[in-house]
């Protein structure tokens, strides 16, 4: 959405057709074939995503959209193809993007120094159309540090010692993969968006999990936050969709615990969850 609050038909806006995909190197939505890999239908979930989010409108507090799954396509793919693989059992799900990090990487977390240095993530990053001038899009040359995601990333390296370790069994996404700015350039979430757009919001962002969880195979869903694991539960149980749902603590500043040793709370939490015995590197 534009911050003069006009309408999308009157941008040409958030909504982007077949024919602005290709101008910007997004790939088109095409049909997955039965032979595919986890990754290639993973992403083919992402792009149908990204086509219903666009038809979508918000109005106040909403003034500024950006969605890393247009303009940071070429880091997220790379993520998705380097990381992303069948056998993978445990899917960790956060909410939706961070202004410093999945909004300048493309990847789930995203935090600069993590995505550049420890998952060698390369690739070009673009702009959203509409960027608010407080807060730019520089891509993997960005400065400011996300706490969360460098809590979260910082946290596996130390336990993993290479993504690899990690990987084998685990994969991260997020439900959501908007990121919603107010006119001032503060961060909206969704659970701060007025209650019909959210859910409207939503229930598309859930129909994707299902499909994603289903194209990968995982048999835990790990909700990063009370919000992700209570919409991954009730999404995937109205689904139908036989996974077991769990949570762990969000690491964000915001979260008074959090910053008392999140690292401490999330290896007790992961370890009685039987997960800590999929992340050793022996």
């Amino acid at each position: 959405m534009s911050s003069d609050n006009t309408t999308d038909n009157e941008t040409g806006g958030f909504a982007k057709g077949d024919q602005e995909k290709r101008e910007v190197g997004l790939p088109l939505c095409k049909p997955v074939s039965e032979n595919s890999t986890a990754s290639d239908k993973f992403l083919q979930v992402e792009l149908e995503l990204n086509v219903h989010l666009g038809r979508l409108v918000f109005g106040e507090p909403v003034h500024y959209i950006y969605n890393p799954l247009e303009y940071a396509w070429d880091t997220h793919h790379c993520y998705v193809k380097k990381y992303c693989h069948g056998g993978q059992s445990v899917l960790f799900l956060g909410m939706n993007p961070g202004p410093f990090g999945m909004a300048q990487t493309g990847v789930p977390f995203g935090e600069v120094s993590s995505v550049r240095d420890w998952l060698k993530i390369t690739g070009e990053v673009g702009h959203p159309a509409d960027e608010h001038p407080k807060r730019r899009i520089t891509g993997l040359a960005c400065t400011q540090s996300e706490v969360s995601g460098a809590r979260f990333w910082g946290f596996f390296r130390k336990l993993c010692g290479e993504p690899a370790v990690f990987f084998r069994h685990c994969f991260v996404h997020n439900l959501c993969p908007l990121i919603f700015m107010a006119a001032s350039g503060k961060n909206l979430t969704p659970p701060e968006l007025p209650a019909g757009e959210r859910e409207a919001l939503l229930a598309l962002c859930d129909t994707a999990l299902c499909q994603a969880v289903e194209a990968l195979g995982v048999t835990m869903v790990i909700g990063v936050g009370k919000v992700a694991e209570q919409r991954a539960r009730r999404a995937l149980s109205a689904a139908g969709i036989k996974v077991r749902v769990e949570g762990i603590m969000h690491p964000s500043p915001r979260n008074p615990l959090a910053n008392k040793g999140w690292e401490g709370v999330a290896k007790a939490k992961l370890a009685e969850l039987g997960v800590l015995s999929l992340l050793s590197n022996t």
